[in-house]
């Protein structure tokens, strides 16, 4: 501070000697401001021009206190640089001075929203005077909580006070930000009488500003479908922010002028056997509205202003009378409409049966009671065989009998239809429907399945029986008016005949079934015999083998001969090498002690089973002498 002191007293000195004519020399350019958001750095430039070097200037940095007073944070001359200590800048600065374009700046780490002050930039010269600068350093905070709440309740129309609407809310801004409110889309501005925008503004313990708003207005009828929300707009370096909430709706209440009822569903015509759904509903919007449904000497009550009449006659038809009485006002308002339920009756067929002779014609009429305009025709056996109300049939034969189905439907709605049988008999003696097969050949003791199909009228009358006249009794038995359906299930024991027997006042019908009965054979044993010869081996092979009627006899005869064969050979080269000495057992004919014949001596012992000879062969078939050996 002493060098300080004595450079600014050496500076005040030098002014007074050179006079005013030399004030002018040093100028310094400053920006009017510098933005930057809470927490990051901010630079302020002070530019100067002099004629003296920078070693012939002073620079000092202050900024303005609430109270108007200069506080100095730093200070250059030509040997000292320095910082101020105990101010709020003290660790958070640093000055840095570019001689060549005559630029001094200012940084400032970690703003805070203090920081938002005046800084001034002094230059002075020993020769030339001095000069000083001044920015504002602004900070600005985004907020960081933006809401809207309505009001839950309903709001009656046309009241004559004001009705809340709404809360907004932001937080955490600064500067203070501000809060406009909009009905579609259009600003709201405070009116008496009709529109009141209450703010209030609260400074947090950050120093940062929060601000809601509370809107009020008189509510009319067009309220209803209105939507709410409220914009927010902040400060940022540089310009302008705006944020909006979503939407809010009121429900207004407000008296009818008009009620309505109408049919939700069915949708077009309605028939018997529907469910109806009314709803009734004021053109108003009231809590306090009760809507009843009456109908001829029936009041129906209401639930959420629908009313659901289910499975409908025609007597449901007619006029449906709403009512709506407003419970505070007890004013009554009326509203109409009507109903008309379809209508199809049973279908009526004539004659309801017949009984024809084959040959015979018959004639049948069909006819339902409809509020629409119907279609008619006859089924049988899920096909259609006539068309229109009339069912004729001409040359009545068996063919014709049955059940035939009179159908009137509705075109103009679906599902809308009666249906009604009528049964054809058709008289005659009984006709068995032959089956695809009568001859049947099947092992013994196997199960064999007859089935006799016989139609004619009256029903006849069925019989299984054997040929020696036996009675049997059938495994199922299903009649009907005019046909039966027979089935035998019997076990083969033997070939047999058996009858299918059908008879009814107008005749009979017979059906023969033959079944053979199919027996079954086993192979026998067979026996083999060998015998040994002087030159040759002789098999004998006796086989009797008895018929069979399956494959596998065969296959099995077939294994018995190859394994005598191999029985057979095994037996003749066993038989040769007991000869030849070379397995024990064979008779001592031979000297043991003699001394090995060549290889043109070598002789072959074999004897016959029809001599007691024996006979010496030499190697080329030469008989030899006995005693030779």
């Amino acid at each position: 501070m002493d060098t300080r002191l004595s450079v600014s007293l050496l500076a005040g000195l030098v002014i007074l000697l050179h006079g005013f004519t030399a004030w002018a020399a040093v100028e310094v350019n400053m920006e009017d401001r510098v933005e930057v958001f809470k927490g990051e750095t901010a630079q302020i430039t002070c530019m100067f021009t002099s004629d003296d070097g920078i070693g012939a200037l002073t620079i000092q940095w202050f900024y303005v206190l609430k109270t108007g007073e200069k506080q100095s944070i730093y200070y250059q001359d030509a040997t000292v640089q320095s910082v101020e200590r105990g101010t709020q800048f003290t660790d958070r600065i640093s000055v840095n001075v570019t001689a060549a374009t005559g630029e001094v700046l200012l940084t400032v780490n970690d703003v805070q929203l203090k920081d938002q002050l005046e800084f001034i930039c002094l230059v002075m010269s020993l020769t030339d005077g001095f000069s000083e600068g001044r920015t504002k350093l602004l900070v600005f905070e985004r907020p960081d909580y933006l809401s809207i709440e309505g009001v839950q309740t309903g709001i009656y129309a046309n009241e004559d006070t004001l009705s809340r609407i709404g809360f907004c809310e932001v937080k955490n801004g600064f500067p203070k930000p501000n809060i406009t409110w909009y009905r579609n889309n259009t600003p709201l501005q405070a009116v008496p009488d009709a529109i009141k925008v209450v703010h209030s503004t609260t400074t947090e313990s950050s120093g940062l500003f929060s601000v809601s708003s509370e809107l009020s207005l008189k509510v009319m009828k067009e309220d209803k479908d209105a939507q709410f929300y409220c914009e927010v707009t902040y400060l940022v370096p540089g310009g302008t922010k705006m944020i909006e909430t979503n939407l809010i709706n009121i429900t207004v209440y407000y008296p009818s002028t008009a009620v309505h009822v109408w049919v939700e569903s069915p949708k077009g015509k309605i028939k018997e056997g529907d469910s109806i759904t009314f709803h009734c509903h004021g053109n108003g919007n009231t809590p306090s509205s009760v809507y009843t449904i009456k109908h001829n000497d029936n009041e129906y009550g209401l639930e959420n202003n629908m009313l659901v009449l289910e499975n409908v006659t025609r007597r449901h038809s007619g006029i449906y009378e709403c009512t709506s009485m407003d419970m505070e006002t007890y004013e009554e308002l009326l509203g109409n409409t009507t109903v008309f339920v379809n209508y199809l009756d049973s279908a009526v067929v004539l004659p309801t049966k017949m009984e024809l002779d084959q040959g015979e014609e018959m004639t049948a009429t069909c006819n339902a009671l409809s509020s629409l305009q119907t279609h008619t025709a006859w089924f049988k056996d899920g096909q259609e065989v006539s068309v229109g109300h009339t069912l004729r049939l001409k040359d009545a034969t068996f063919d014709l009998a049955g059940t035939y189905t009179c159908v009137v439907t509705v075109p103009e709605i679906d599902g809308m239809e009666k249906m009604q049988p009528l049964r054809v008999n058709v008289k005659g003696a009984p006709e068995i429907m032959k089956p695809e097969q009568t001859d049947f050949e099947e092992s013994l003791a196997n199960k064999v399945d007859l089935t006799c199909q016989v139609r004619g009228f009256p029903a006849p009358d069925v019989i299984w029986t054997t040929s020696d006249g036996k009675v049997l009794e059938p495994t199922s038995h299903t009649e009907e008016e005019d046909s039966v359906y027979s089935v035998l299930s019997m076990a083969v024991t033997s070939d047999l005949t058996t009858f299918c027997n059908a008879t009814n006042k107008y005749g009979a019908d017979a059906l023969t079934f033959n079944i053979k009965a199919i027996v079954h054979t086993t192979a026998a044993a067979t026996t083999t015999t060998s015998t040994s010869a002087t030159t040759s081996t002789s098999t004998t092979t006796r086989t009797s083998v008895l018929s069979t009627s399956t494959e596998s006899s065969g296959v099995i005869i077939a294994v018995i001969i190859i394994c005598i064969l191999l029985l057979a050979i095994l037996g003749s080269v066993l038989y040769f090498l007991y000869k030849k000495g070379k397995i024990c057992g064979r008779s001592g004919k031979q000297d043991l002690t003699k001394e090995k014949s060549s290889k043109d001596n070598i002789v072959v012992e074999m004897k016959s089973d029809n001599t007691e000879d024996a006979v010496l062969l030499g190697v080329n078939g030469e008989k030899l002498p006995y005693s030779s050996q």
